[in-house]
């Protein structure tokens, strides 16, 4: 459950901070800042992190898919399918 909730918050730092260099692009036009370099690069950061803790997840099977096309049919499962 931690690691869902760690997973979570570094989507949330990386959709403020992509949204950040957003704003800072639009307001520093003219101006010699480097805000928005800053902000791109604390959301490169935060991007490996997040895919950094996905892996690790999975790794560990503390993440896992329930997609359908995942799950393994039993013999039996796969003769009914062909009948």
């Amino acid at each position: 459950m931690l690691l869902k909730i760690i997973i979570v918050l570094l989507f949330i730092g990386v959709v403020i901070s992509l949204s950040s260099g957003l704003v800072f692009l639009l307001k520093d036009i003219e101006s010699p800042t480097k805000r928005t370099v800053y902000a791109l690069g604390i959301r490169v950061i935060l991007a490996a992190l997040l895919l950094g803790t996905i892996f690790y997840g999975l790794y560990t099977g503390q993440l896992g898919s329930h997609a359908p096309w995942d799950i393994k049919l039993t013999k039996e499962q796969v003769q009914q399918i062909k009948e």
